[in-house]
């Protein structure tokens, strides 16, 4: 399988070149040449398969330069120590499911992708006698579990920006309880937007990525992605064998535009109405939303919300969906994206017919959001975390009669703990795991959100040859 950069002029990598580059040298990001198409007769065997085994069928038909034992190890690794046996179990709130993505190490849906891609990276570097330096930003929660993914693992240093206060306490605490030499925690004055182009520009400066080993765990890292294309494809075989077979509809909050687009390569993967529908949700900071409904991608200035990990305007994923919207034309993908760095704003109406027809999207409020929480505390004693209720509320709004609904939630509700016991009225108990992290001394550097400032930190404390 070949990479290929959404802007055409990167000559095509392996997998695993694809993996260790995270961002291609002419600043787009990497895809398949091809998606590979699941047939409706290999979709129904895969029906008895566990998580793991059904993430190797899914990965294998993207993977095909890691022998397949080692995939296998891989990925049994990486799922072993999470606390449900389904890795992504289902919750049935009468005819809305809810799809819980938040039982691994740092109870959010990023462990999903970076344990695997903590273990991908420690196998590749101990195989070919390399090096890393991560450099990531975090609007919240992948910080904390791309530092998990990776603590203590020899070969890697791991350096992550985050918006000083401007994620929760609690996912502060997470990050910045970690006590291992490898981890280097930075807060930066600004907003994630301004943390993730200090990221995209030093990714920019091939010179300097080349010489000191940079390797992206956002989602702009398309590991990231492949791993999260399992549990839609989990979720559907789940539905169907519940449902009789019928079609599957998903509301995805999303900030990024990294969990739905791995839910619209779930859509491409599978047979014909497999899914129904993309709900696209985002709370107050709505550029998605305004793209899907009205075809205007134009940046306005960052809210603060109560679901502080969609707290963002330029959406690192975008682009990959561009390619496919401008049916893979790289030329058109570059001049596009150029123009956006320059003007903030991209007028895509032309497009809208084709938008709309991958995707609907809404956003909720901050007040909507505490209702629904509210609502399904009192009516299913079931709590939901805020971008858990911006994902249901837009579930409400584009429900259609008969076609079950899936919403992913994206967090355990305890990481938003003061929001949470303010809709439900209650004092909700912190797992043992956080708990435990608030405990611990912190250690992290306050910074400029400045990419020489940044550079010259990681010339400092990063591994060098």
């Amino acid at each position: 399988m070949q990479y290929l950069s959404t802007r055409g002029t990167t000559a095509p990598l392996t997998f695993t070149g694809a993996i260790k580059t995270g961002l291609a040298e002419d600043g787009g990001l990497l895809l398949p040449r091809a998606v590979p198409r699941i047939d409706r007769a290999t979709f129904e065997a895969w029906q008895e398969l566990s998580y793991c085994e059904l993430a190797f069928e899914i990965m294998s038909r993207y993977i095909d330069d890691i022998p397949a034992t080692d995939l296998k190890k891989l990925i049994n690794d990486s799922y072993a120590g999470f606390a449900h046996p389904e890795v992504t179990p289902h919750v049935h709130l009468d005819n809305l499911h809810i799809l819980e993505l938040f039982h691994g190490p740092t109870l959010a849906f990023k462990d999903i992708a970076l344990q695997f891609l903590g273990n991908l990276f420690s196998y590749l570097l101990a195989r070919d006698n390399e090096y890393m330096n991560i450099l990531g930003a975090t609007s919240g929660d992948t910080g904390s579990a791309a530092i998990y993914s990776v603590k203590g693992k020899e070969r890697i240093r791991i350096f992550i920006l985050h918006p000083h206060k401007r994620i929760s306490e609690i996912q502060e605490k997470q990050m910045t309880a970690v006590a291992d030499a490898n981890v280097f925690n930075i807060a930066v004055s600004g907003t994630f937007d301004d943390a993730q182009a200090t990221v995209k520009t030093i990714f920019g400066d091939i010179a300097f990525k080349n010489q000191h080993r940079l390797g992206a765990i956002n989602s702009i890292n398309w590991a990231r992605l492949l791993a999260q294309v399992v549990y839609y494809v989990y979720s559907c075989l789940h539905i169907a064998s519940h449902e009789k077979n019928r079609a599957t509809a998903f509301a995805v909050p999303t900030g990024n535009f990294g969990d739905i687009f791995a839910g619209y390569i779930a859509k491409k993967m599978l047979p014909e109405g497999c899914i129904s529908k993309l709900v696209l949700a985002t709370n107050a900071n709505d550029i998605l939303a305004r793209f899907v409904n009205f075809g205007d991608y134009t940046l306005n200035k960052v809210v603060s919300t109560l679901s502080p990990s969609m707290d963002i305007q330029a959406a690192s994923n975008f682009e990959r969906y561009l390619y496919y919207l401008m049916d893979r034309e790289p030329d058109l993908v570059r001049e596009a994206m150029l123009k956006f760095k320059v003007d903030g704003k991209l007028h895509l109406q032309d497009y809208l017919g084709h938008i709309k027809r991958d995707f609907v999207a809404s956003a909720a409020t901050d007040e909507e959001v505490l209702e629904t929480i509210e609502k399904y505390y009192k009516k299913y004693h079931y709590t939901l975390d805020p971008h858990t209720a911006v994902g249901v509320r837009a579930a409400e709004r584009h429900r259609d009669q008969g076609v079950p609904m899936v919403c992913l939630a994206t967090a355990h509700p305890a990481k938003f703990k003061p929001t949470v016991d303010r809709a439900t009225g209650t004092e909700l108990e912190l797992p043992p795991a956080l708990a435990e992290a608030i405990s611990r001394p912190t250690r992290c550097e306050n910074m400029d959100c400045d990419p020489e400032t940044i550079m010259g930190y990681i010339k400092t404390h990063g591994l060098n040859s």
